[in-house]
């Protein structure tokens, strides 16, 4: 019997977008066990608090625990590699869009490798519909009234929209 493959796909999912998604979905193929690991980063000064970013992307994932590939959705705070060993993680999953990705992803898979070498990072590429989807712009459109419902479900552009209005009252 081999070994279970688990993966982590980790991210802030300040608010998890279509293109998170997209990656998620891709990612069960490679994996037995997919980890989505909901950074704290505080630094970054979320919209949605860590409990509701666990919440949200626990509601959009719900329907995905129905094939081979189980999923689970945690949260995190410190060091990726230490989180990925203690879940038994053989491989990182990381979505890129463009080349400004690929140059910070390769400077933390460097460092990552040398933290576990015995724990991979996999790119995937973003779907070329989700390429230019990114959670800071989705959020910088919603709070200017833009229409953001084509990047997020519409169950987080529901919370998106209560979420603004919380911040303008």
């Amino acid at each position: 019997m081999s070994k279970r493959r688990v993966g982590v796909y980790p991210g802030t999912f300040d608010p998890v977008t279509n293109g998170h998604l997209d990656i998620i979905w891709r990612a069960r193929r490679l994996v037995d066990h997919l980890i989505i690991a909901v950074a704290r980063n505080d630094g970054k000064q979320p919209m949605f608090d860590i409990d509701q970013r666990l919440a949200i992307v626990e509601q959009e994932t719900a329907a995905l625990d129905d094939g081979p590939c189980t999923v689970e959705v945690r949260t995190f705070d410190g060091l990726l590699m230490d989180f990925a060993d203690n879940a038994g993680a053989a491989m990182i999953v990381r979505g890129l869009r463009a080349v400004s990705d690929f140059e910070y992803e390769f400077q933390m898979t460097g460092m990552n490798a040398r933290l576990n070498a015995e724990i991979e990072t996999v790119f995937l590429m973003a779907s070329e519909s989700h390429q230019f989807i990114a959670s800071a712009l989705v959020k910088e459109i919603a709070r200017l009234g833009g229409d953001v419902s084509s990047f997020v479900s519409a169950n987080v552009h529901g919370h998106l929209k209560r979420a603004i209005a919380r911040e303008q009252a």
